[in-house]
C-alpha cells in the first residue's frame, strides 16, 4: 500500500480538497517538526555542546527530506490548492517564512562555530608547528621563522 504523502519521480495529482488539506497538515507537521530540531541544534551549537548537536543530523536530514517531497507535490498541485484552499496555502506559506528566517539564524551560527574551530585549529597545528621546529638564526642574528615545509598534520578524534 503507498502513502498518499509519497512521491516517485512524479507527484500524484490532488484531486479532492480533503487531499488538499492532508497535504498541507502533512507539510505543517513536518516543518513543526524541522522547526523544532533546528531550534534544538541552534541553541546546543550556541551552547558549545557540538556533540549533542550532531546527533540530531539524522532525523534533521530525515525531515528535510519528507519536506522536500511534500512541496515538490505542492508545486506540482498549486493551481488546485489555490482554488480550493488559499487560506490554508497563506497560513504555509507565512509559517515557511518563518522557517526561512529561523534557518538564517541556524546557518550563521553554524558559520561562526565553524569559523572558531578552523581558528583553533589553526593555532593549535602553528604552535605545533613551531615547537617541532629546529631554531635556526639568519644572518641578522634573528630568529628565522619555520619553514614551511617544517609543518606537521594535525589530527582530530571525534570520539570524547
Amino acid at each position: 500500500m503507498q502513502n498518499s504523502m509519497s512521491t516517485q519521480n512524479h507527484p500524484r495529482r490532488i484531486e479532492t480538497t480533503a487531499e488538499a488539506v492532508e497535504l498541507l497538515a502533512h507539510i505543517g507537521t513536518v516543518l513543526n517538526a524541522l522547526l523544532a530540531i533546528v531550534e534544538a541544534e541552534t541553541n546546543l551549537v550556541r551552547d558549545s555542546r557540538l556533540a549533542e548537536a550532531s546527533r540530531l543530523e539524522p532525523k534533521k536530514t530525515e525531515l528535510a527530506g519528507q519536506y522536500y517531497a511534500a512541496i515538490e507535490r505542492l508545486k506540482q498541485n498549486t493551481d488546485f490548492l489555490r482554488a480550493t484552499v488559499p487560506n490554508k496555502l497563506h497560513a504555509l506559506q507565512q509559517r515557511h517564512e518563518m522557517f526561512r528566517a529561523l534557518l538564517q539564524i541556524n546557518l550563521t551560527v553554524l558559520a561562526t562555530a565553524h569559523a572558531v574551530s578552523e581558528g583553533i585549529i589553526r593555532g593549535v597545528a602553528g604552535e605545533i608547528t613551531r615547537k617541532a621546529a629546529p631554531q635556526t638564526y639568519g644572518m641578522s642574528g634573528r630568529q628565522s621563522a619555520p619553514a614551511p615545509t617544517a609543518s606537521r598534520p594535525v589530527t582530530l578524534s571525534r570520539t570524547l
